[in-house]
């Protein structure tokens, strides 16, 4: 359906040939906030086009990180939701947003424990050896195939 943007050998070239379009994140995200149909995402993206927003909404349909369900037949009007591939984003969103908060000029957001409001912070956790370790205790490796 498209054309990979990236032909690397890297999780992260070819997690971007899928969400690193221009918009992707931004569709996903109105979506993990809870803006369903095609015209609340659009309202809630200042800027995007219209034909735009219409193929970035069917290739993350195609590549299962979006589901459509038709819920008005005349005119055909459809409600879009997160597959369980597409929620599993949120830590990617979570980590944009404590990393804007860190290096932005102008913070918009900040990622809050919604009991007591403070700031949060990411933490690697090895469930293997149920210990929180830092970021220079990690190693990325090739699994053995």
């Amino acid at each position: 359906m498209r054309k990979p943007q990236y032909n690397i050998q890297c999780n992260i070239a070819q997690t971007l040939n899928i969400i690193g379009d221009k918009w992707s994140l931004l569709i996903l995200h109105q979506l993990l906030i809870g803006r369903e149909t095609y015209k609340e995402i659009l309202d809630g993206l200042e800027g995007i086009p219209t034909n735009l927003l219409s193929d970035r909404l069917k290739m993350l349909e195609h590549d299962e990180l979006i589901y459509k369900e038709l819920y008005q037949d005349h005119p055909p009007r459809y409600k879009y939701s997160l597959t369980e591939k597409g929620m599993d984003l949120v830590d990617v969103f979570n980590s944009l947003v404590l990393w804007g908060e860190k290096h932005l000029n102008k913070c918009h957001k900040k990622l809050v424990h919604n009991k007591c409001h403070h700031t949060v912070e990411l933490k690697y956790h090895c469930p293997e050896c149920n210990m929180y370790i830092d970021s220079d205790e990690l190693e990325v490796i090739e699994p053995n195939e």
